[in-house]
């Protein structure tokens, strides 16, 4: 629809606008909290000062103190009428994170037909963006949170390699960035890679901290992703939509291929034959209980999802129905104290169907003959009950109770899983030629898991209190939050894993780093064991800031966080305690002319972040690991098990992890965090356009990961004459600051007797962790007027180190904190240069235009360059110790690593280093996104959209397998290097329809 004018009444002429706006710009201005914004300007002291809700008929007043500054903190976001003690008003609205600017100390009152002039922000000094939920209806965007961060410039879409839809801020992985709702951090602690889900047509407006964020948050090295659901008012309102993605609007996907050594393919995942239709419907209804003081606001979002998948042998049939709500209740008790409760439940249930292909028949694209049927299911609910209380006109209080509940995916033990997990790779055929043998069921069910709930609870608090005193916003809190993940232990299908293999030419007939005769039958024999347990993260966290107007165009910002981050094992034991953990903000906005015309502003600070539970259950959890190898002449038995167990040969590898805490951190282990440097400018050009300039510096300091080498404690051990040393009574892994000393509790003298052991950094010749970001940022910006907006943005930048993060996605390896890159020193050879994240170039741009008052079409284009490739080859064992068992632990388990270093084989069975980036860039990719909306003027409240995703239906590749060498000790070169795993997806269509009254 068009852009209708607004009728306001201003204290001033229009010729005089500009000049009102340079007064109300030199007012106090500060940043509002996570959930609220601020109203704030310049009146005659002693003025009062109401402003009125326009939604809720709630209304409040102030004085204006000397001085003529006033600020009203903690306003709920929506519109408002301001009015003076003369009767005067101003309608302005609110957003979540901004202040509002009014003024009444003008001379002459007219009515200003229009409000196109667009105010520069200059009450924080953060990079933020702001999303109403209008504004994302009218966009062709997805229906998520992530679709509209993506929106901020330098936020890029990744894990491709992960099948996860999470964005990447400034060069930070997929892993660490924040989500909140409703004031509650919602974030995943386990896993930092998934975040609570709710009802997208309940979300009022959404915030995206892209940097410089002030004190009040933490926990995060990358963006913030923040939504405010919606609240009732006075009005009685209902409405429904309904969401349809069908299939039959939807271009086929692309298949991707495996190559093999003899130049024949097939198919490795069979997309083309894949359907997915989609519908989602929501009813809503929201109003007032007690008109003016008690609101409600439901909203119930149906699901009817059927989606198909097709593979080799097998397809299966994933089918949903189960409804998500919202409940709200806001109840304003008095005009200065607001109680809001949330109730969200996002528990989806999901009926699976497997098939077997019928008569051996490969590739089909249909369904055979049902195998399995069953029903699990994800998700759970959260609650949140929060407080505001206006105490006076300059002291507001603000608190916070919430508590999640999560539940995994976890599949049902099925028939078959008191058979062994067993593999044929005979006559050298490799992983990529296995065929599953034996009674277990495959593929479903490798792995059985106790019969306990995959779970994570968290229960969170915050207290916040907000003090404008004079040219000063003080404001102070605390939160504190446990998070308990609850992991079922698992272990092979009937306890064991059976690999049957060949001696052969491509694996020089060498297995287990023993010369066999090629031709000889061997098995693999290898248990692993968890144990059930609950983990837990307790963080805390204390701020103070102070927001300080130091003249009418200058505003200063300084704040302190500290923080706390404990980690428990599965016994309630402390194994891993960051305290004191102090990180300082600065900042500062000028407002250059005085008129909001032209801002100058940084700031430069530090954050931290905590360590995710999943490395509690990876580092503490009780496992019991065996591998050995048995000559099989025999072959196998129906159920999988070899018909003959042949004799052992070459060493075995025993890994029992007991968790001790003292045995599985560096005493002395520093948290990882990030210092940030951020320079920009904005300037009003026109009215409607601004044009802005952002420079972001930011570098990884203390990082984290786990370090599994035992080769430097050995050598230690035998330079300080511990004789008996045995590498197996360390961990089998410790969380360290790569780079650094490491002290641990060791057992020096195989006696039980655990001593407190600094062994210097030269043992382990791991190098620092490294990562730096170096962005440009350009940005154009039209307001909506004359029927059109446009957001335009482009991003020069390089993210360089040598660590992605807390994960790493050139190996899809999800685990946070806890990757294979610091492992071993061999590893991180080579790993020095342009990083997973890092695209040079990043050009976005969103808008919509209004034909007529029915009929509007929106766009969203983006461009972004490829990523760096690198040649993934075996680590090379050179310098790891020679001998048996326990003086060669690290040559024995590190050649069990799949190829995952930067170590390559030339093609004539040389090791060869190469860099990280070595084989170039992948392509660029671009998506094009298309809305076309008709609000019939004859039944109001009616929209009916159709939006196109890859409108030109553009499938280009968005993950590479990067593995060169196919096999340890075998040159040949992987057929698939550099070939795409994955494509964007395809073109679909979604029809929508929103009614409301």
């Amino acid at each position: 629809m068009k852009n209708k004018s607004t009728h306001l009444k201003f204290k001033r002429s229009l010729a005089a606008a500009a000049v009102s706006a340079c007064l109300t710009a030199s007012t106090v201005s500060f940043a509002a909290s996570n959930t609220s914004g601020s109203i704030f300007g310049r009146a005659e002291a002693g003025t009062e000062i109401t402003y009125l809700n326009k939604g809720t008929g709630v209304s409040r007043t102030i004085t204006v103190p000397a001085g003529g500054r006033f600020n009203i903190s903690s306003v709920p976001a929506g519109t408002y009428v301001v009015t003076d003690s003369a009767g005067n008003e101003q309608e302005i609205q609110v957003t979540i994170g901004r202040g509002s600017n009014v003024s009444f100390d003008a001379i002459e009152v007219v009515e200003v037909i229009g409000n196109r002039i667009k105010a520069i922000d200059t009450s924080s000094v953060e990079s933020t963006e702001v999303f109403t939920a209008d504004t994302v209806q009218r966009l062709p965007l997805p229906r998520d949170s992530v679709a509209v961060a993506l929106l901020t410039p330098g936020a890029i879409q990744g894990g491709a390699n992960f099948d996860r839809n999470l964005p990447s801020f400034g060069g930070a992985s997929i892993g660490e960035n924040g989500y909140y709702i409703d004031g509650m951090d919602v974030t995943n602690l386990r896993t930092l890679l998934s975040f609570a889900n709710l009802p997208q047509d309940a979300i009022e407006q959404t915030q995206v901290k892209s940097g410089g964020y002030g004190v009040e948050y933490g926990r995060a090295l990358g963006g913030i992703i923040n939504v405010v659901t919606k609240s009732g008012s006075n009005d009685w309102a209902f409405g429904g939509s309904v969401y349809s993605a069908p299939d039959a609007l939807r271009s086929s996907e692309k298949n991707t291929i495996n190559r093999k050594l003899d130049g024949s393919s097939e198919i490795l995942t069979y997309n083309s034959a894949d359907t997915e239709s989609r519908l989602e419907y929501n009813i809503y209804a929201s109003g007032p209980l007690i008109e003016n003081r008690l609101f409600f606001f439901v909203n119930l979002e149906g699901q009817d999802d059927d989606i198909d998948n097709y593979s080799k042998n097998d397809s299966y049939n994933i089918k949903t129905d189960t409804p998500n709500y919202l409940a709200k209740l806001d109840w304003y008790i008095t005009d200065e104290h607001l109680l809001r409760f949330t109730h969200i439940n996002n528990q989806t249930e999901y009926d699976r169907t497997e098939f077997d292909n019928l008569n051996g028949e490969e590739w089909t694209g249909k369904h055979g003959k049902q195998k399995n049927s069953y029903t699990y299911q994800e998700g759970g609910d959260m609650s949140i009950l929060s407080y505001t209380g206006h105490l006076s006109d300059n002291l507001t209080l603000n608190l916070m109770a919430g508590k999640l509940k999560h539940q995994y995916l976890k599949a049902p033990r099925l028939e078959g899983g008191d058979c062994a997990y067993a593999w044929d790779t005979i006559n050298g055929v490799g992983w990529n030629g296995r065929k599953a043998i034996g009674c277990w069921n495959a593929p479903s069910q490798s792995r059985v898991t106790d019969e306990i709930d995959d779970i994570d609870k968290r229960d969170s608090y915050r207290t916040d209190i907000d003090w404008v005193l004079g040219d000063h916003r003080l404001r102070f809190g605390y939160n504190a939050e446990s998070y308990d993940s609850t992991s079922p232990g698992s272990s092979y299908s009937g306890g064991i894993y059976y690999r049957y293999r060949t001696a052969h030419p491509n694996n020089n007939c060498t297995i287990n780093g023993v010369l066999l005769d090629c031709g000889t039958e061997i098995v693999r024999v290898w248990t692993r064991d968890t144990v059930s347990a609950t983990f837990s993260v307790e963080n805390t966290a204390w701020y103070i800031e102070d927001s300080w107007q130091i003249s009418d165009n200058i505003l200063l910002y300084g704040g302190l966080r500290g923080e706390t981050f404990t980690n428990n094992d599965g016994e309630g034991r402390t194994f891993l305690e960051s305290d004191h953990l102090i990180a300082p903000r600065v900042g500062f906005s000028w407002d250059i002319d005085g008129d909001s015309s032209k801002r100058l502003y940084g700031t430069l600070g530090r954050y931290y972040i905590p360590v995710a539970s999943n490395t509690n259950i990876r580092a503490t959890r009780e496992e019991h690991t065996r591998t050995d190898w048995h000559y099989a002449p025999d072959g196998w038995k129906a159920d999988g098990s070899p018909v003959t167990l042949g004799e052992k040969f070459g060493g075995s590898i025993i890994d029992d992890q007991i968790a001790n805490p003292a045995v599985i951190a560096d005493a002395n282990l520093e948290p990882m965090y990030q210092d940030e440097l951020i320079l920009g400018y904005e300037q009003r050009v026109t009215d409607d356009w601004t044009l802005g300039a952002k420079f972001m510096g930011r570098t990884v300091g203390n990082g984290m990961d786990d370090f599994c080498g035992k080769d430097g404690f050995v050598r230690w051990a035998d330079d300080n004459g511990y004789d008996n040393f045995d590498p197996h009574s360390l961990a089998g892994c410790i969380i360290i600051n790569p780079g650094e000393d490491i002290t641990i509790a060791m057992d020096l003298n195989n006696d039980g007797t655990l001593t407190n052991v600094t062994t210097p950094a030269s043992y382990h010749g791991l190098p620092d962790y490294k990562r730096h970001y170096l962005g440009l940022q350009l940005t154009a910006e039209k307001a909506l007027s004359d029927n059109w907006l446009l957001n335009l943005s482009y991003v020069l930048s390089r993210t360089f180190g040598n660590v992605e993060g807390y994960v790493n996605s050139s190996l899809a390896q999800e685990d946070p904190g806890a990757t294979q890159d610091f492992d071993h020193a061999n590893f991180m050879h080579g790993a020095y240069g342009n990083l997973p994240t890092d695209r040079t170039h990043q050009f976005k741009a969103f808008g919509l235009y209004d034909f007529t008052e029915e009929l509007s079409v929106s766009m969203n284009l983006s461009l972004v360059s490829g990523i760096p490739l690198s040649c993934q080859g075996f680590v090379s064992t050179e310098g790891m110790l020679e001998g048996d068992g326990t003086s060669a632990y690290d040559l024995i388990n590190f050649r069990q690593y799949s190829a995952s270093s930067f170590y390559c084989n030339d093609g004539s069975d040389n090791q060869v280093l190469t860099k990280r980036g070595d084989e170039g860039r992948s392509n660029w990719l671009y998506t094009a996104d298309l809305g076309i909306a008709y609000a019939p003027a004859w039944s109001e409240g009616l929209v009916l959209k159709a939006t196109v995703y890859n409108l030109f239906d553009w499938q280009r590749p968005d993950a590479y397998n990067q593995q060169k060498d196919l096999e340890r000790d075998n040159s040949a070169v992987n057929p698939n290097f550099l070939k795409a795993t994955s494509f964007q997806p395809p073109r679909y269509v979604q029809l929508t329809a929103r009614y409301s009254f």
